[in-house]
């Protein structure tokens, strides 16, 4: 391995965004190979942070040696593809796991890691632990599996699905015939440490047609001309509503000060809005 590229965009050399990816030849001694990884980013904790992650982005961006400090990358490697010029695509998952493990030759290389694998713990006891954590999920794989590109039942992604109760704080029409009378989506809050009511989130998936209406004819009696939120939040077109009404959603992560990351509604719920608190963090700038 001379250098380090990405399969998209033309095979880009990706060392120009990320140059530390460079060490990556040298943690495998420079041998011909293809991984299957991820370009990640670790909080305090040794967990990968997209939050983090997106520090580092756009792409094509020279990042300064203050950044490259602060936030270092590093590839997590899945899979391996090729070795030294032979295809292992056909081969079982378990034998191209066994070539994965020995494919660094440096010992805790700070640019790639191969983390463990468990073929002795059932799919819910992982999910469980990676939750515990505050992993966002886990890859399911056959053990006997080819390595096919694109979705594939040989291999699942299950992710952690976070929730919380909130308060809803405003909300947009829905897009298309009938949107003028359906809600699309809505503005969530919490109460902080202070006390005060801040935006943490929104939320537009999850919700049937039907409740999509039911929520505009629940929410429109309470419209009213200012936001209800102590911290002013850019909102363009949104509908605020006065701060009674409490839903429940599940999402993948919340970094304080950030909003929630892949939010999906589950409900309203019969709680005191005064009593709804904003998220524990679930990640880290």
């Amino acid at each position: 391995m001379q250098r380090v590229t990405t399969p998209v965009e033309a095979r880009e050399n990706v060392t120009r965004t990320f140059p530390e990816l460079g060490g990556v030849a040298e943690s495998v001694g420079r041998r011909s190979m293809i991984l299957d990884g991820e370009i990640v980013a670790l909080d305090a904790r040794g967990r990968p942070s997209f939050t983090r992650l997106q520090r580092r982005w756009p792409q094509h961006r020279r990042p300064d040696a203050a950044l490259l400090r602060e936030v270092p990358v590093r590839v997590m490697g899945f899979d391996v593809l090729e070795f030294e010029g032979r295809s292992l695509t056909a081969r079982p998952w378990h034998e191209r796991r066994a070539i994965l493990e020995t494919v660094s030759v440096v010992d805790r290389s700070p640019v790639l890691t191969v983390p463990r694998a468990f073929t002795d713990v059932s799919p819910a006891d992982m999910l469980a632990v990676a939750a515990s954590h505050g992993m966002e999920g886990v890859v399911i794989k056959r053990v006997d599996s080819p390595y096919v590109s694109g979705r594939s039942g040989l291999w699942t992604k299950v992710p952690v699905r976070l929730t919380a109760e909130l308060v809803i704080v405003g909300f947009w029409c829905a897009a298309g015939p009938g949107g003028a009378s359906a809600v699309g989506s809505l503005l969530l809050a919490g109460h902080d440490d202070a006390g005060r009511l801040v935006a943490v989130g929104q939320v537009g998936t999850g919700f049937s047609s039907s409740m999509r209406r039911y929520l505009f004819g629940l929410l429109s009696p309470l419209r009213c001309p200012n936001t209800p939120l102590a911290l002013p939040v850019e909102a363009t077109g949104v509908r605020w509503v006065m701060p009674t009404q409490v839903g429940e959603v599940a999402y993948r992560e919340y970094v304080p000060g950030l909003w929630l990351r892949h939010t999906s509604w589950k409900g309203l719920r019969d709680k005191l809005a005064g009593d709804i608190c904003v998220p524990a963090a679930s990640g880290a700038v």
